[in-house]
């Protein structure tokens, strides 16, 4: 099982606070995690950028909890603010809608409940500055149509049911709003600052049932992983998909050899019998190709990576209209993290270089990196996306989905430079449903 310390940021659920200026969501924020993580102050849109910070929140395990401006912010920059936490939404697995019990429910409340309700996000409405405790629903505007929350309504004093479970009744207040959680919360007092934690805990979104490689393997079976080290590898360690294999594969009861590309032969002699299965970075496709005898299955932490993430058939057809793209078509190259860029950057030398030789035409590319991804891609011909291993599942379903929804062929890295090489179908012949999209050469 993860950990706080193991858990890499695309593996935690991400948990966001939204709500209107300085209705209490740094405030709160900063109680559950029990940090100072965001400034507070009684000054309408004191959070200016989202704030992160890692935690661990049982019975969840490792979770991201992001802290966003206020999504009734103004003027030129409270609009890029706003535009901020909006783009949030489609990283997040659980949201907290922190609302002021004085104030009640704004437009914006109405309108975050609506996004949370149209992203299938499940979510949970958070009554903030409630110092004195019990707060009746009618009092707090807006919110009459719910059936009840925390502290009323089939609790004790301590806002549990006799279950030992937040006491929170699950209706909503009309068609328009999801059916949704409320409790009243003070990180002031501390008044069911507990019950809410575990009522937050007890959240479950839904879970991604696949595996990157163990449901293709079996105990006791070999598989070899191909790692190059070069310049581009990282110092002191395996990038995040060669290590999510070799936790997968002995989940599974099976044997992982690791090796460059360079002992790939001589790891393949020294076995009694042939691999299972060989996993290889993309990049060392055009080496590893050509040693794998034909008989054993061969492909990549890319192809497996796009796999596990949901898009592998939606970047297989994206490949397929590369090739017949026109020229001075226009590419964008995007990244989910930032890194610096070395002389042979493969996003923007090595697969630029080698997409136009294989087509013969001239292409126009673009990158983008981190959450710079843009929502409106109506300019662009091509999506090429990285692996995406530091992005969550939400992440990469919102920008598949985007490019879906516009018209735009969505790939990756690994599936390109396979396309590229020559090695594609090879690398998807243990799924040949998803082979047989490929147009034949």
């Amino acid at each position: 099982m993860s950990n706080l310390n193991t858990a890499a940021g695309a593996d935690r659920l991400h948990i966001g606070f939204f709500g209107c200026r300085n209705a209490g969501k740094s405030s709160l924020v900063n109680a559950v995690t029990g940090q100072p993580m965001s400034v507070v102050s009684d000054v309408k849109g004191t959070t200016t950028d989202p704030v992160t910070k890692s935690m661990e929140l049982l019975p969840l395990g490792p979770v991201v909890i992001i802290d966003t401006p206020g999504f009734d912010d103004s003027g030129a920059l409270g609009d890029l603010r706003v535009l901020r936490s909006r783009r949030l939404i489609n990283r997040v697995d659980i949201a907290v809608l922190a609302v002021d019990h004085t104030v009640g429910l704004s437009a914006y409340d109405e309108e975050l409940l609506k996004l949370f309700q149209e992203k299938k996000i499940p979510a949970l409405i958070a009554l903030t500055k409630c110092d004195n405790g019990e707060v009746a629903r009618e009092a707090v505007p807006g919110l009459a149509g719910f059936a009840g929350f925390a502290g009323l309504a089939g609790s004790d004093a301590s806002g549990q049911n006799a279950a030992g479970t937040p006491a929170i009744d699950y209706a909503s207040a009309s068609e328009k709003q999801p059916s949704i959680p409320v409790i009243c919360v003070s990180a002031e007092t501390g008044y069911h600052l507990t019950e809410f934690k575990e009522l937050l805990g007890h959240i479950r979104p839904e879970e991604n049932p696949l595996r990157l490689v163990g449901d293709l393997i079996a105990p006791g079976d070999t598989v070899v992983l191909v790692c190059p080290i070069d310049a581009s590898a990282p110092k002191g360690r395996l990038i995040l998909p060669q290590v999510k294999a070799i936790r997968d594969i002995l989940d599974a009861g099976a044997v992982c050899l690791t090796c460059r590309e360079t002992e790939l032969q001589r790891t393949l002699d020294a076995l009694k019998e042939p691999p299972r299965l060989v996993i290889t970075d993309s990049q060392a496709l055009g080496v590893v190709a050509p040693i794998v005898p034909a008989d054993v299955p061969l492909t990549t932490f890319s192809i497996l990576m796009a796999r596990y993430k949901g898009f592998l058939e939606c970047a297989i057809r994206g490949i397929a209209a590369a090739t017949a793209l026109p020229d001075q078509a226009r590419i964008l190259m995007a990244e989910g993290c930032t890194h610096h860029r070395q002389c042979e950057d493969i996003g923007t030398v090595k697969i630029p270089k080698m997409l136009q030789a294989l087509c013969g035409k001239t292409f126009c590319f673009e990158t983008s990196s981190g959450q710079g991804f843009p929502e409106d891609l109506s300019g662009y011909d091509l999506i090429i996306h990285c692996g995406a291993c530091m992005l969550n599942d939400r992440e990469v379903r919102f920008r598949m989905t985007c490019a879906e929804d516009q018209g735009i062929p969505f790939t990756n890295y690994g599936i390109t430079l396979a396309r590229c090489t020559g090695t594609l179908k090879r690398t998807l012949e243990i799924f040949p449903e998803l082979a047989a999209l490929l147009p034949e050469d």
